[in-house]
């Protein structure tokens, strides 16, 4: 698609919408938000494939923000707006950079407006709005699209007027290297670019995810990691396997920070693995995942494969230990845990009495209960594995509740 000048604009600014209304709309934009990726992916194939890769999220929240920014506006035309000038600047920024025609960001600017405007019809009708205020909620889209275009613009700009630094470039070929297979990493993009900034590609590499709160001084960390501190996640890319000697460096690197070490991986599957350190992240700020702040994803995988989807864990517990839905909650907890206990360390009534911290008679005659109330589903191997998943998920999310 050919560039376009730049958006046109109203002539006159549009009349103000009642503060009331964005009380009626922020309950609609979770929904909303999902509806417009929908139909941006559906219209703009080029956007699809992205939306799947690391930076999918990312764009997903300035769609968000672009959306929060409009209602808080209706709601406080004088609130601030640095936020969103910035978020939509920086759209613009990365639209240049991965080459792409600012066409296309301006199409899916005026698909989430489509959108909108249809929803509202929909919101419009149920509230008995009028038509006056449905043209006036018009005028007030057209126009915030207007103003994010214009933004989004002067970031393409920015990014187009002159040569990205060593740094804009190392950046450039992080994202292609996590855009989860959009490119393979034999293209002329990639490799031009790794032999431009001097990091040869390497076979293997471990990605590491940072907490947003605190984030490392980037000249304390090694030259060869490749770095994205600016990014709502940030995150490196680390050359090669994580060698003891690596794994010091790192840590005095990211002294004071919260980081989790991802899986060495095929280079090519580094998207996968930054996937799992983030959740590692998650977990461990939940409670779930208890280590140090810098932490290696190799110890928590087993937590991470059980915890990949909670709705699924629920039924799987729900289905396993049915035998144990006619008790009280307390009794049943009492029988989870020395269920738990006895399918993890096969140990002695006095060593299994000594952990749950209760007499090992206790223990004895939870074990013959559980033996009458489970029978042969514990001497299967396929169904007590299937038991030792649920009670073992069901004490990891015990840990998520308590933190």
């Amino acid at each position: 698609m050919p560039d376009a000048g730049p958006a046109a604009g109203l002539v006159e600014p549009p009349e103000p919408l009642p503060p009331e209304f964005a009380a009626i709309m922020r309950p609609e934009l979770p929904s909303l938000v999902e509806e417009i990726a929908v139909e941006i992916r559906r219209a703009i194939p080029e956007y699809d494939q992205l939306l799947e890769g690391p930076y999918g999220e990312v764009l997903q929240q300035g769609v968000e923000q672009n959306l929060s920014t409009f209602v808080e506006q209706v709601a406080n035309p004088e609130s601030p707006t640095a936020r969103w000038d910035d978020m939509c600047r920086r759209l613009g920024r990365f639209e240049a950079y991965e080459g792409r025609s600012f066409q296309y960001l301006r199409a899916a600017l005026r698909i989430g407006a489509r959108v909108a405007l249809r929803r509202a019809k929909t919101v419009g009708a149920r509230y008995n709005m009028s038509p006056m205020l449905m043209a006036m909620f018009a005028d007030a889209v057209f126009a915030h699209v207007d103003a994010t275009e214009e933004l989004c613009r002067e970031g393409y700009r920015e990014a187009q007027s002159g040569p990205e630094d060593a740094e804009a470039r190392r950046r450039r070929l992080l994202r292609l290297l996590l855009s989860g297979g959009m490119l393979p990493l034999a293209h002329p993009a990639v490799t031009e670019l790794a032999d431009g900034v001097g990091w040869p590609l390497p076979d293997v590499a471990t990605p590491v995810a940072l907490a947003a709160d605190r984030r490392p001084d980037p000249t304390q960390l090694p030259r060869d990691v490749l770095v994205e501190l600016a990014d709502p996640q940030p995150h490196l890319l680390v050359p090669g396997p994580l060698t003891e000697e690596r794994r010091a460096t790192l840590a005095a690197s990211l002294a004071g920070c919260r980081a989790a070490l991802g899986v060495t991986v095929p280079l090519a599957r580094s998207a996968d693995s930054l996937r799992w350190a983030r959740q590692a992240l998650a977990h461990a700020e939940s409670g779930i995942v208890r280590d140090e702040p810098v932490f290696a994803c190799d110890d928590h995988l087993v937590t991470l494969w059980l915890m990949a989807d909670p709705p699924l864990a629920e039924e799987l517990a729900r289905r396993q230990l049915a035998p144990l839905a006619g008790h009280t909650p307390v009794r049943r907890e009492r029988l989870v845990d020395t269920l738990r206990v006895w399918l993890t360390t096969r140990d002695t009534a006095a060593r299994m009495a000594r952990m749950l911290h209760v007499h090992p008679q206790t223990v004895r005659y939870r074990l013959r209960s559980l033996h009458q109330l489970f029978g042969a589903q514990l001497d299967d191997h396929d169904e007590r594995f299937a038991v030792e998943v649920a009670v073992r998920t069901l004490h990891l999310r015990r840990r998520d509740d308590d933190g």
